[in-house]
């Protein structure tokens, strides 16, 4: 959540702000701020609600001169304390207009040290939480035993504060310095010639630079014009190690398409290719293993921790490591888990499933599986972000950026990615024979192709887009591991269009959800596959008869060749023929487009639905 960029360089730094700011919109779109070091002993500040474009017109409008120089921070905020407003805009300030500060995160404690600072007769101009931040700066900059030293002073202030959070600050006595800090919210330094960045993601600066470096928890970069140094909160230097960002600038543009997620949606042969790339060399391997052959044989248990989408990865995560490894498993909310004190120990994996490696939910998860011991293995699109560095073997899906909102990419990429694991264990375990596991994967890496082949179907789904997008509710029905394809196809729509949507597994219709239908009510099937589950598949069928009786208007989604069902279908829309374990990453492609055209029919931007952000880094 929020977008937060920082630079000391040699450039323009209100053009660098706001570019990197227009790159990390999608973290947040409730507001945006600059402030400016412009040399002159004070700081630049603009602020506006909204998206960015109103930012950015109150600056054309505005004196340009006054932004001058080459420092600055800028933010896009996603709102947890305050509404929306200008005046709970970031940057915010201390009294004096000298100290700003950028915030991600929340901090939970900030009601105590509101009170503290207003009995100190100090006026808070804003209902934020991040704003106390400004004033603790300005008072222990100005007093104590780290007065004149920003980077020592941040970690003091930093000390003091409870729950997640990234904090940048920059004080006007202090032009060739920015400081930052972080914890359990991501927070990147990007390393140019003569210049550094810092951000929430390395998309802010990929355009200048691909040297960058990971802050880890609980600690403060001080940043200078091509140099950084970093502490731990008590001030002590620590060793951080810099990586090289493998993907470039056209990665994270549109790329002349009309919106991101349908950028996102064609790169998905490519993303899934680049996650299983350098995966199998005699048997499958992980990118960082801290877990011996013996420990995955340990393993008599496995719990998948994940939310949103990367549930629904989850939940087909099970059939497969079940089916391959005869070994219970189950799939979690992590916002759930800690909560209901699972049992778990040393002979337990936790996998969880994170896009950004921040989200906070399922890092606290994971935090609390390591307390109980268990072992576990992260599967993320973040190269060193927290979940992986707090693992003890990591998965990397390599997808790219993904700008858009919605998961797409990182999506099939997570399923791809939770089978390696399931073969991994299958291979640990010796349920299956090397020949079966190189067969496995070799079906896995056919998929790209699959993929490509459905692609296909943007242009009819497009037109079945049209004719739903009046539709009041939709309904999805899976079996098997369609039923979590119809879980997410119900997520995309309601996070895409603000249209009700439910899915359920076929078998439950007549448990309940059979009283919603109605006439022309649309009922998206995601069928089984007819040579692989044909005792499934008539079942399904017998499915869709009952629902058209009632007057459901059916879209079903089968295999090329499936003419059993097709009788019975309004909407046919047909995909590759793939094992049955794989049909998710063909299945999943239509309701993707669907949502998305059928969100654009309706008028609303496909990329930054309402309310949503894409890094969910508070709980």
């Amino acid at each position: 959540m929020c977008g937060i960029v920082g630079y000391l360089g040699h450039r323009p730094a209100l053009d660098v702000v706001l570019q990197g700011l227009r790159r990390l919109e999608y973290r947040g779109y409730d507001s945006a701020g600059v402030a400016l070091l412009n040399g002159s002993g004070s700081l630049a500040v603009e602020r506006s609600a909204g998206a960015l474009s109103n930012l950015e017109q109150r600056l054309s409008t505005g004196d340009r001169e006054r932004f001058g120089g080459t420092g600055g921070m800028g933010h896009t905020r996603w709102a947890t304390h305050g509404a929306p407003t200008d005046r709970n805009a970031h940057p915010h300030r201390d009294a004096s207009g000298r100290v700003a500060v950028v915030h991600n995160g929340i901090i939970e404690n900030f009601a105590a040290l509101r009170a503290e600072l207003e009995s100190d007769g100090v006026e808070l101009g804003s209902d934020t939480d991040s704003e106390i931040v400004a004033h603790l700066v300005a008072r222990a900059y100005s007093e104590g035993r780290t007065a004149g030293d920003l980077p020592a002073t941040l970690g003091e202030v930093a000390s003091r504060l409870s729950g997640a959070f990234t904090l940048v600050v920059t004080h006007a006595d202090e032009p060739d310095l920015i400081v930052a800090a972080r914890r359990s919210s991501p927070l990147v330094v990007g390393v140019g010639e003569e210049e550094t960045f810092v951000a929430s993601d390395v998309a802010a600066f990929i355009e200048h630079t691909r040297d960058a470096v990971e802050l880890g928890q609980d600690q403060v970069v001080a940043i200078g014009r091509g140099h950084y140094r970093v502490t731990d909160f008590a001030g002590t230097e620590v060793a951080v190690k810099p990586f090289t960002v493998d993907w470039d600038l056209s990665a994270a543009e549109k790329g002349g398409h009309d919106y991101f997620m349908l950028k996102e949606i064609e790169e998905q042969p490519e993303a899934l290719a680049n996650t299983l790339r350098g995966h199998f060399s005699g048997g499958v391997v992980l990118d960082e293993q801290r877990l011996s052959e013996q420990d995955l044989r340990d393993v008599n248990k496995v719990f998948v921790v994940a939310c949103g989408t990367a549930y629904h990865a989850g939940l087909l995560a099970k059939y497969a490591i079940e089916h391959w490894c005869r070994v219970p498993v189950e799939v979690e909310l992590a916002s759930e888990f800690r909560y209901r004190d699972p049992v778990l120990g040393r002979d337990t994996l936790v996998v969880a499933i994170s896009q950004s490696g921040e989200t906070a939910d399922t890092l606290e998860a994971v935090r609390h599986a390591r307390t109980q011991h268990a072992r576990v293995l992260a599967i993320s699109n973040t190269n060193g972000s927290q979940i992986p560095r707090e693992s003890d073997a990591v998965l990397y899906t390599h997808a790219g950026p993904e700008i858009g909102v919605a998961a797409t990419k990182t999506f099939l990429a997570q399923i791809a990615a939770s089978y390696l694991v399931g073969l991994a264990l299958a291979q640990a375990r010796g349920t299956k024979y090397p020949d079966e596991i190189e067969h496995d994967f070799g079906e896995l890496e056919a998929m790209p192709e699959a993929v490509r082949s459905t692609l296909s179907v943007v242009e009819q789904t497009r037109g079945l887009a049209e004719r739903l997008c009046s539709a009041k509710a939709v309904l999805f029905l899976g079996r098997h591991v369609g039923y979590p394809v119809a879980l997410e196809g119900a997520l995309k729509l309601k996070e895409l269009a603000y249209m009700h949507a439910e899915g359920f597994a076929a078998g439950e219709l007549k448990h309940g959800p059979i009283a919603l239908i109605e006439n022309d009510l649309p009922v998206v099937v995601t069928m089984p596959s007819l040579k692989g589950h044909p005792q499934l598949h008539a079942k399904l069928v017998s499915n869709i008869r009952e629902i058209q009786a009632r007057g459901a208007h059916t879209v079903v989604i089968t295999e090329e060749g499936d003419d059993a069902v097709r009788p019975f279908a309004d909407e046919l829309i047909e995909v590759p023929v793939v094992p049955t374990l794989l049909q998710p990453l063909v299945t999943t492609v239509p309701l993707q487009v669907l949502a998305a055209e059928v969100a654009r029919n309706r008028g609303f931007d496909v990329d930054k639905p309402r309310n949503l952000a894409k890094s969910v880094t508070v709980e």
